[in-house]
């Protein structure tokens, strides 16, 4: 299947580079989002999107507005998806939104649509069942700052359509992705199985008075040559998200994950401190410690 239309689901952090990366390489897209205040600040996220296509891959004023016109927006599911070959959807990452919005797409969703879901840590046989449509239903996981960490996760559970599967890979690789094909569920696919576990550890540190985000950060970058540390990290990915995770493992039963759950609320998000996104983490934004050339020393 030739995908044309492109219906994103959902325009936080993710969602809204998704969208954007999507159009900038020429496909029809559609935004959709459950009210107008969630479209305003999606539509405010991609302004800051535009900019970094041009300080990052040097794309020119012309190239980043016509993308940006390419993507209209919506608060009414059924008009979002009237026209889409594909459903990307990036709502939050609990299951029992997810699974309400499936519920809502699959009464309004053309036959055609094939639906993705961008979950970074659950797995397509949770919700497959609810869009009504398994065999057109798979997970396609993009990384933070997609234009540049360009990797596509597409893992198939054991009901999705082969046909589509590859369909899907090969549209990876039209939006500029390196596609990354999982053929069997796993949690965490391969990017958060190993990433995961490494933001864990710092945050326990962090939340136990080992150290300070900076140190731990330090550390991580003197010894290993990387260009962030996994507090830095987590400023990209957004606060919002290890604490979505953190709060469901605590919902479980999961004494250290509540705890971490508890830090990050009470520290970060009920001071507005979001990530980058808000101007302020870990670190504070545009011109965080840890770039500067002091930093390691």
């Amino acid at each position: 299947m030739e995908f044309k239309n492109v219906t994103v689901a959902g325009s936080g952090v993710l969602g809204s580079q998704i969208a954007y990366q999507v159009s900038y390489k020429g496909f029809n897209v559609t935004v959709y989002d459950i009210n107008a205040e969630a479209v305003e600040a999606a539509k405010t996220r991609m302004e800051k999107w535009q900019q970094r296509y041009k300080e990052d891959l040097n794309a020119a004023d012309a190239e980043v507005k016509e993308a940006f016109e390419r993507i209209s927006f919506s608060i009414d599911l059924k008009e979002a998806v009237k026209d889409a070959d594909l459903i990307i959807e990036a709502v939050p990452e609990k299951e029992e939104i997810k699974l309400d919005f499936y519920k809502k797409l699959a009464e309004v969703a053309p036959e055609k649509t094939i639906f993705a879901s961008n979950s970074s840590t659950m797995l397509p046989s949770q919700f497959a069942e609810a869009t009504g449509r398994p065999s057109q239903f798979l997970m396609l996981h993009f990384a933070n700052e997609i234009w540049k960490n360009n990797t596509a996760e597409i893992m198939k559970h054991e009901g999705t359509d082969m046909k589509v599967f590859e369909d899907v890979v090969a549209f990876a690789k039209q939006i500029g992705m390196v596609a990354l094909p999982i053929y069997k569920e796993q949690p965490g696919y391969i990017l958060n199985s190993l990433l995961v576990p490494f933001l864990d550890a710092a945050q326990d540190l962090l939340v136990n008075e080992i150290a300070d985000a900076e140190t731990i950060d330090k550390t991580w970058m003197v010894a290993t040559e990387a260009p962030k540390g996994p507090f830095a990290i987590l400023d990209v990915i957004g606060i919002r998200t290890p604490y979505n995770l953190s709060a469901a493992h605590a919902e479980a039963g999961d004494k250290k994950a509540e705890k971490v759950a508890s830090f990050l609320k009470e520290e970060y998000l009920d001071k507005g401190k979001f990530g980058i996104e808000s101007g302020e983490g870990f670190y504070k934004y545009p011109d965080p410690a840890f770039e500067n050339p002091d930093f390691l020393k």
